[in-house]
């Protein structure tokens, strides 16, 4: 009887075959790896290099003087727009001599000196510095001032006077407060008094003519005063309750 013999082969498949190949394939990836950043790198470092040794463009442009507009103004951005000025329409006639007959001038007429003058000139008393003193037209605030004004220092009262107790409202026993609205001017004096809210009709003119006689410190806004409305509130209370 023959005898068969049997051999044995191994496959190399499967596991085995991932163990063998792997650390080349892997050695492979991590090469193509680093020549890819590699390459990058370089590239971007190239290109910066590359842009320092270009120096920039300059493009010179030469104008005539003929061709260049006025300067800027140093205080505004923006210049000023042309504004036309036209002819006057007629001669002036202010300070030409006009021709006079002789049969029209005063022989009394003169002109007068400078002792005239002088003695003419209103000069007050002055400081003892040799200047003269000139005297201004006050001017008088009329228009009330809005209803929001700001301001950095309050106004405060110099002089308060208390209101007197109507006689109604006294026998009545009216208690309450009065809210005025004052207008405060310029000089810290009331120019004007308006209710707002009161707790009793009887006792609003009393706070009105007591409010009227305070006086104030004006209200202050970049270091100069400023007219204002403000709130005043008047209390009227009876004693012993």
């Amino acid at each position: 009887m023959p005898i068969e013999m049997i051999k044995t082969f191994s496959v190399d498949y499967g596991a085995n075959e991932l163990k063998i190949v792997y650390q080349k394939f892997l050695t492979r990836g991590l090469l193509i790896a680093a020549a890819l950043h590699l390459s990058g790198i370089g590239g971007y470092w190239g290109t910066v290099y590359l842009a320092k040794e270009n120096e920039p463009v300059r493009t010179v442009r030469i104008l005539k003087y003929s061709e260049m507009g006025p300067p800027p103004s140093i205080t505004n951005t923006q210049a000023a727009p042309a504004i036309a000025v036209s002819a006057p329409t007629a001669k002036p006639s202010v300070g030409i001599p006009v021709a006079v007959p002789d049969a029209e001038v005063n022989p009394e007429q003169t002109i007068a000196t400078q002792q005239e003058l002088s003695q003419a000139v209103n000069v007050g008393e002055g400081d003892g510095s040799g200047g003269a003193v000139v005297e201004q037209d006050i001017q008088v605030e009329n228009d009330e001032p809005p209803e929001f004004v700001p301001f950095e220092k309050y106004p405060e009262v110099i002089k308060q006077v208390h209101p007197k107790y109507p006689d109604i409202a006294l026998r009545a026993g009216i208690e309450g407060t009065v809210f005025v609205k004052v207008w405060v001017d310029k000089e810290g004096k009331v120019r004007k008094a308006v209710i707002l809210k009161s707790d009793g009709e009887v006792l609003n003119q009393a706070a009105i003519e007591a409010v009227q006689q305070w006086v104030f410190t004006p209200a202050l806004m970049n270091n100069g005063p400023v007219s204002v409305w403000i709130t005043v509130p008047i209390r009227f209370r009876l004693q012993g309750r």
